[in-house]
């Protein structure tokens, strides 16, 4: 992130900061720009024993529909990426990983926002009763990796990170 010149806050909430901020370009010109600022996120494949991922369909409100995705959430105060998708894997998918193995990570929307999304592939797991918060709609599924791949590549899984992390743990020679 480069420091803005100036920012004026247009609204501060609980999950993000919307500004507007002027910055210094490569070659010096000035230029004003409305800039989202975020504290990150984590996202994490769940891999079974039997070599099965799974995925959640989770409702997005923005959206309106019910999306495909890996288990994911929003940095706290002071967490790790890693806490973040132990945590997060714990909640949504009900699972706890004996392994955290990462797979690279994503801005989500360079454009207008710094939030970096960091992605992770989880082993060892151990069944533990889900958690997810009041105000979210989540059925964890599991798949044969190929099933999840078609999914990517019939358009119906259109998430990015999940595209992401499924594609980097796919890749031969990608996987940790």
């Amino acid at each position: 992130m480069t420091d803005p010149y100036l920012r004026r806050t247009i609204f501060a909430g609980r999950v993000l900061d919307v500004g507007v901020e002027e910055h210094c370009l490569p070659g010096g010109r000035t230029a004003t720009f409305e800039v989202i600022r975020h504290p990150g996120g984590a996202a994490v494949l769940p891999v079974l024993a039997d070599g099965r991922v799974v995925l959640i369909r989770q409702f997005r409100p923005a959206l309106g529909v019910m999306l495909w995705e890996i288990p994911a959430g929003r940095l706290e105060p002071g967490e790790t990426p890693e806490e973040c998708v132990r945590r997060e894997l714990a909640e949504e998918a009900g699972y706890v990983a004996g392994r955290v193995e990462a797979l690279g990570g994503l801005w989500s929307a360079a454009g207008f926002c710094d939030e970096h999304v960091a992605l992770f592939a989880a082993f060892d797991l151990v069944p533990v009763p889900a958690a997810p918060e009041p105000d979210e709609i989540i059925e964890p599924v599991a798949m044969p990796l190929a099933e999840a791949l078609a999914l990517v590549f019939s358009g119906e899984l259109r998430d990015a990170k999940t595209q992401l992390a499924l594609l980097h743990f796919a890749w031969p020679g990608g996987r940790p």
